[in-house]
């Protein structure tokens, strides 16, 4: 008979994992001992991602089978997965949390990483993706990072992504003089981080991502779109400049994602992104990468950069090119400044 649970030694602490040997991902037969091990191994990458950090879980207890599915705004009921954005009422005292504010003007108490033990007491609850907030607990209000989410578009794909983040986008990070901390989605885009320094608003961040994503497409405005509206955006790589929004955030460096190969979030140097395959990178191959290679990341915090020179692009991107705000996600209050949240299709004044 299986054993109910074990426990297994992380740092000072002892985490228990119940089900063990629970398959989580049964086209190779991973268990839920595998992905708690797998967070251990890459320890101090997974932390230095989350660390202080608010932080959603992306939870799959059942774990991840065909026709799984994540519960949605429209379909919050029967699925198999869900984000947990409220700390557990029976976690341990020695996992943290932050209190952060959503646009509705809710407040709750998020999972706050501050020891691999909490990443690894997580993952026993069946969280295989964490989504922290660009944000640290001693100023919530605040950003520390700007995120450059790449994201292809149905008829391009994961080379698309890598060609515009070489190119173009590499580009201007190089003439903003912002060093740039590239790694993989997990599924098929690609993500840039830039440490900022924490003195804007979310809404200024979100601002500075809209313009670093126009000053790409008109560099090459047949490969990239910053167009809300899928229906407009055709077969280009999105910008997707919302996910510096509150509230939006994106999978962690290390997170692994709900696929049946169990994929992960993988780092990776300028050098070899041309040369990469996101389904290189899963929870059996990235322990011996990083054993070898250690956190690619690792000089993330060394340097923070402003964001002065993109918020004076976005100013002349409205006086010069008449290009104001766009449609904020669907879940928030309407913003200042910000144009119909109307699908053009379905606009049918036409302003």
């Amino acid at each position: 008979m299986a054993s109910p649970f074990i426990e297994i030694p992380v740092g000072d602490r002892l985490v228990k994992v119940t089900n063990p040997d629970k398959v989580y991902f049964p086209e190779h037969g991973y268990t839920k001992r595998q992905v708690v091990e797998y967070y251990i191994a890459v320890g101090d990458g997974i932390l230095r991602a989350t660390r202080d950090r608010p932080t959603t879980l992306e939870r799959w207890p059942s774990g991840v089978f065909e026709g799984a599915k994540l519960a949605t705004r429209d379909n919050p009921h029967g699925a198999d997965a869900f984000y947990q954005k409220r700390i557990p009422k029976n976690a341990p005292d020695w996992v943290k949390s932050a209190r952060i504010d959503f646009p509705s003007g809710r407040s709750a108490d998020e999972v706050c990483p501050t020891e691999v033990a909490a990443v690894a007491w997580a993952a026993n609850l069946g969280t295989l993706t964490f989504h922290p907030w660009p944000v640290r607990a001693g100023d919530v209000d605040h950003p520390d990072e700007l995120r450059i989410d790449l994201d292809p578009q149905p008829g391009t794909n994961f080379d698309d992504a890598v060609r515009v983040a070489l190119g173009p986008a590499r580009e201007l990070l190089d003439e903003l003089g912002y060093t740039g901390y590239v790694k993989t989605s997990g599924k098929g885009g690609v993500h840039i981080y830039v440490r900022v320094e924490p003195r804007w608003t979310f809404t200024e961040v979100r601002k500075s991502a809209l313009a670093f994503g126009r000053a790409i497409e008109r560099r090459v405005p047949d490969q990239v779109t910053t167009k809300w509206w899928k229906e407009e955006r055709g077969e280009q790589i999105f910008v997707d400049f919302n996910q510096n929004a509150r509230d939006r955030t994106i999978a962690s460096a290390y997170s692994v994602r709900p696929a049946p190969h169990a994929p992960v979030s993988a780092p990776v140097t300028w050098d070899e992104l041309a040369d990469v395959r996101p389904e290189d990178f899963t929870i059996a191959t990235m322990p011996e990468r990083f054993a070898k290679l250690g956190d690619l990341h690792a000089t993330i915090d060394d340097q923070a950069f402003s964001l002065e020179p993109l918020l004076e692009m976005a100013e002349r991107d409205e006086t010069d090119h008449g290009l104001g705000d766009m449609p904020y996600p669907p879940n928030y209050p309407k913003m200042p400044g910000e144009p119909k949240r109307v699908q053009p299709s379905k606009d049918r004044d036409g302003h």
